[in-house]
């Protein structure tokens, strides 16, 4: 019932900056799993879809394994460890969770887990070992049988850390040996820096017999993974394959995997993005790029759907503003989600966005300056290669002088934007050898690509900047939110605030960004603003537990920039908020808005008129108030209402839930029954850590189909703490 009524259809994310966050199920079709801040995450490569979330750690999952099966087929169980001290068995069943059995006992963060499948030669049942290791300085070794599970050993090593753990059957024995002859086979030298993993391929039965592939795979901080294998003839280990990042502000490699056949590689990064290889068939010695997962690998702060519905912008504490977009393939009909452009790659962590026209933006980061950007040509000409629409429809919009691209000069801060003529001609090989000889700097300049595919990351990095077009100046401290009003005529700011006059909103004009008004009410930071859609009032909620409404005052001529009075606000006294509010919201007829905060409570506002005869301060609440059980971080109204005529609003937790209400003013006093709770997310549908944004696509029909499925089905986004961004789809005719 559940699944049919609100389902996470498309997931992004990154594996955890740790050693060990990745592991690769053996067997055909095997899903890897990494660890995703407290989310363990399970993603079929060749689907390049996120299958489910196996939640329950309560901080950053540090080490995943999948438990091997002996006869090469897919396994049903694996073990992670994390920061919260805890170990977790898993069991899964048709890619979904079974069962989880958390081990507790390690008084520290686990950095290192490790299992296998013992069969007892007395009466020949199957049990599971499992070694784990902690920073506090043991290892615990661990059996389950059924469903019981218990700590057979602590290993104490004192002062010493165990960075790495392995369990491994002896072939041809079947008791205990202590005598063992150990010859060093050889040195594989090649890498340039520190090497921080080697795995070999997994074994697997042909003809009967347990087969192991001789080769081994390396990742290593000097941004390039090595595939090892003896010659035929001399038998001597040779460099195989070599792979790697090329450019870019990248520091390398955490960890590396083979599939269950030797045939793709994969990568992990030091700023958590995945890297995948597939090799050629009919040449065995080449690798092509492939796509893969991507995502935030830190905090995801805000997000906004495009004004056509077609993609999502998100910023995060990552310092990257992404841009994920559907990837419509003419063979298939199924359409997956990818991250397509990495328009800003700042030195700030970002914190709030802001859509001012479809492909322009502005973002606000830990600074006093609001960035705006706009697309180049060649996102745009990607976009729609990859998205399937008309260039011309696209363009027909767009001004006709536009870059080609965006670079960063090698002393500059902001994207330079790069027109036909500023493209400097690809060097040759020999000339790229003469740089390199004589020790010339080599920097990675822009280059126009036309991609038929998602791009991959090296490309994302050094070939998807989005030119910045201008910075506003007016904040004395750092920006903290940002809105523009649906005309996009006018955009409202605002920075962190101790004080009355720092925590002002200044309005700038989209055309001229020109200051145009200063609004000065609250005392503490605003946390979110919101214009109503029909750019009547301007609704603030600010950390000083109030928010305040401000109306648009018509002048007397178009060309003079509108002036925004006070209209409406609550103090001390009216206030029904008793803790920070940290979101708001307008119904889509302009009417009410929905304010969020710590306190758990939900209130709708109203009615708003606007009017010229309008009564100041008649606005006071006008529903119940909603206690949803925890505290409020993001509040979201649906542009439509349900089939009963109620109001939708999403509701996102602290603690990572997300909750779907109707709501419909009873015109009784005091107002009841006015809620009525519709479905929330799941434990595999939710985030694990607080939710920052929720936001409802304006256009109807299914994201993962070609054609739309009529007006049953809708669609939001999230955005969490837990470096997720997941976009939801709820049928409407079951709210």
């Amino acid at each position: 019932m559940v699944a049919s009524v609100l389902e996470a259809s498309h997931v992004f994310c990154c594996p955890n900056r740790v050693r060990g966050a990745l592991s690769w199920n053996s067997g055909p079709g095997g899903l890897l799993a990494f660890g995703t801040s407290c989310s363990v995450v399970l993603y079929d490569p060749r689907e390049r879809v996120v299958v489910t979330n196996l939640n329950g750690h309560t901080a950053r999952v540090n080490c995943v394994q999948w438990i091997c099966k002996q006869d090469g087929s897919p396994s049903t169980e694996l073990v992670s460890g994390g920061s919260d001290n805890q170990v977790i068995h898993w069991e899964i069943e048709n890619n979904q969770l079974l069962k989880a059995i958390p081990l507790y006992g390690h008084e520290g963060p686990v950095y290192a887990v490790h299992a296998v499948y013992q069969r007892r030669v007395s009466d020949a049942t199957l049990r599971t070992l499992m070694v784990s290791a902690a920073s506090d300085s043991t290892v615990r070794v661990w059996s389950k049988e059924g469903s019981a599970v218990t700590c057979l050993q602590t290993l104490s090593f004192g002062d010493g850390f165990t960075l790495a753990l392995c369990l491994s059957f002896l072939p041809n024995t079947d008791g205990i040996k202590m005598e063992f002859a150990v010859t060093l086979e050889t040195v594989l030298a090649g890498h340039e820096s520190w090497v921080n993993a080697v795995h070999w391929q997994p074994s697997f039965y042909k003809d009967g017999v347990l087969q192991q592939p001789m080769r081994l795979l390396s990742a290593s901080m000097d941004k390039s993974m090595i595939l090892w294998a003896p010659d035929e003839e001399s038998g001597v280990w040779l460099e195989q394959v070599r792979v790697g990042e090329v450019g870019g502000n990248t520091l390398g490699f955490y960890d590396c995997q083979f599939n269950e056949d030797g045939s793709l590689i994969i990568a992990h990064a030091f700023h958590g993005a995945l890297h995948l290889w597939k090799q050629n068939a009919a040449n065995p010695r080449e690798w092509t790029p492939e796509i893969v997962i991507s995502g935030h690998f830190d905090g995801v702060q805000d997000l906004i759907w495009d004004p056509e519905g077609e993609f999502i912008i998100t910023v995060g504490t990552d310092q990257t503003t992404r841009l994920f977009a559907p990837w419509n393939r003419k063979d298939q009909s199924q359409v997956t989600w990818h991250e397509i452009a990495r328009p800003q790659i700042h030195g700030y962590d970002l914190k709030c966005l802001a859509m001012i026209d479809r492909f322009q933006f502005v973002s606000g980061a830990d600074e006093k300056v609001l960035r705006v950007f706009s697309a180049p040509r060649n996102f745009v000409e990607n976009f729609c290669a990859i998205t399937g629409q008309s260039l011309n429809h696209v363009l027909c919009n767009q001004d006709g002088d536009l870059p080609e691209g965006a670079t960063v000069p090698a002393l500059g801060l902001s994207n330079k934007a790069v027109f036909q003529g500023d493209i400097a001609p690809q060097p040759s090989e020999e000339e790229e050898l003469l740089t390199r000889a004589g020790f010339e700097t080599h920097q990675m300049a822009f280059q126009p690509t036309i991609l038929s595919e998602p791009p991959t990351e090296d490309q994302l990095l050094q070939n998807t900047l989005w030119p910045e077009v201008q910075k506003l100046y007016g904040h004395g401290y750092e920006l903290f939110s940002v809105a523009c009003n649906n005309s996009k005529t006018l955009l409202a700011s605002a920075c962190k605030a101790a004080k009355k006059e720092h925590a002002a909103i200044i309005l700038w004009n989209t055309s001229s960004w020109k200051q145009v008004q200063n609004l000065i009410f609250h005392s503490l930071t605003v946390t979110q603003m919101a214009f109503s859609p029909n750019d009547k009032f301007l609704l603030a909620v600010s950390r000083d537990r109030t928010w305040s409404l401000w109306r648009r005052q018509d002048t007397i001529s178009p060309e003079l920039d509108p002036i925004f009075s006070l209209f409406a606000f609550t103090n001390k006294v009216t206030a029904v908020h008793s803790r920070i509010i940290w979101s708001c919201d307008w119904s889509p007829d302009s009417k009410f808005f929905f304010t969020g905060s710590r306190d758990k409570k939900v209130v709708v506002w109203g009615e708003c008129d606007s009017s010229d005869d309008a009564i100041e301060h008649s606005v006071g609440p006008c529903s119940s108030v909603l206690d949803v059980g925890g505290s409020v971080t993001a509040v979201s109204v649906c542009p439509v209402l349900n089939l009963s005529q109620r109001y939708i609003v999403a509701i996102g937790l602290e603690c990572g839930r997300i909750c779907l209400y109707s709501w419909k003013k009873t015109n009784q006093f005091p107002e009841v029954n006015d809620w009525a709770p519709c479905v929330e997310t799941s434990q595999s549908q939710s985030h694990t850590l607080a939710i920052k944004k929720l936001c409802w696509k304006n256009c109807n029909g299914k994201t993962e189909q070609k054609e739309a499925e009529g007006p049953e089905w809708l669609h939001f986004a999230s955005c969490g703490e837990d470096h997720t961004v997941k976009i939801y789809k709820v049928n409407r005719s079951a709210l």
